[in-house]
């Protein structure tokens, strides 16, 4: 396999850590929150706080993290509460994915089912794109690779980079540099190294165009998972060595916790 076009010119970081700091502004909203009276307008001003947080908590926490659940099960009650707006749609998308981290499959497939169901009544594009993608990854983690990659090249089909470019926010992360990190993934299983690598390529070149840390660090460490894989220790320590500069500056411990994980699949398979 070639030299990963993003370790030939790898990125600058540079840019200051603010995630965490907005992370702790978000939590002291909601708290001057639950002092006012329980309006529909209070309920929509938190739900918003909740997802801001969620979003931010995903980095500086991970997504198995027990904060993380308990915001998203807020998140949940103001959003049914409310009516179950498409622009939260991000939400259940969410959640499935604190689940799938806590290896709870079957919840994770719950929301990916509602989140699609929901989606397809209400004809959201950018529903769709987040359930595609949400089912796709639940479906790879449950070893159905041929039925996550057509999950995720729907995903990539639907996704419009210039009228859903608020999703990046919502989600935590570009939903392009997820779904095109899963598909690598899954081409790789299902005996397609070269294609994975283009789609690896692709994951990271995204990320960059976004500017978007969060997004680098996902792109970054589904692409290492691919070198780890297929063995190209090389490859995979220059790799390593990125994500967790990139994860460490930024205060990402969750990432960089892979990260330190993935370094050592090449000391294992020389000991062995």
């Amino acid at each position: 396999m070639p030299k990963p076009v993003w370790l030939k010119n790898p990125s600058p970081i540079g840019a200051r850590p603010v995630i965490a700091e907005a992370a702790a502004q978000f939590h002291k909203g909601l708290e001057q929150l639950a002092l006012l009276p329980d309006t529909p307008e209070r309920q929509r001003q938190e739900l918003e706080f909740c997802s801001r947080l969620g979003a931010a908590l995903i980095s500086v926490k991970g997504w198995g993290a027990p904060e993380l659940g308990h915001v998203y099960v807020r998140a949940q009650e103001l959003w049914e509460r409310l009516g179950s707006p498409a622009e939260f749609f991000h939400l259940p998308f969410g959640q499935s994915f604190h689940h799938l981290a806590r290896a709870e499959f079957d919840l994770a497939e719950r929301f990916d089912e509602n989140l699609l169901r929901l989606s397809h009544q209400r004809n959201d594009t950018a529903g769709l794109v987040l359930g595609y993608h949400s089912y796709g990854r639940t479906l790879f983690c449950r070893g159905r690779f041929a039925s996550s990659r057509w999950h995720q090249e729907e995903a990539l089909r639907l996704y419009d980079p210039i009228s859903q470019h608020s999703l990046v926010g919502q989600a935590g992360f570009g939903p392009r540099v997820g779904i095109q990190g899963f598909l690598t993934l899954a081409l790789l299983c299902l005996g397609f190294p070269d294609r994975a690598l283009a789609q690896s390529n692709a994951a990271i070149a995204e990320a960059r165009r976004l500017a978007h840390l969060p997004s680098l660090a996902v792109g970054l460490l589904l692409g290492t998972m691919l070198l780890s894989i297929v063995g190209e220790d090389a490859a995979l320590n220059e790799g390593v060595d990125l994500l967790v500069a990139v994860t460490t500056e930024q205060g990402f411990p969750y990432w960089r916790a892979a990260g330190t994980i993935l370094r050592g699949w090449p000391r294992s398979r020389m000991a062995m």
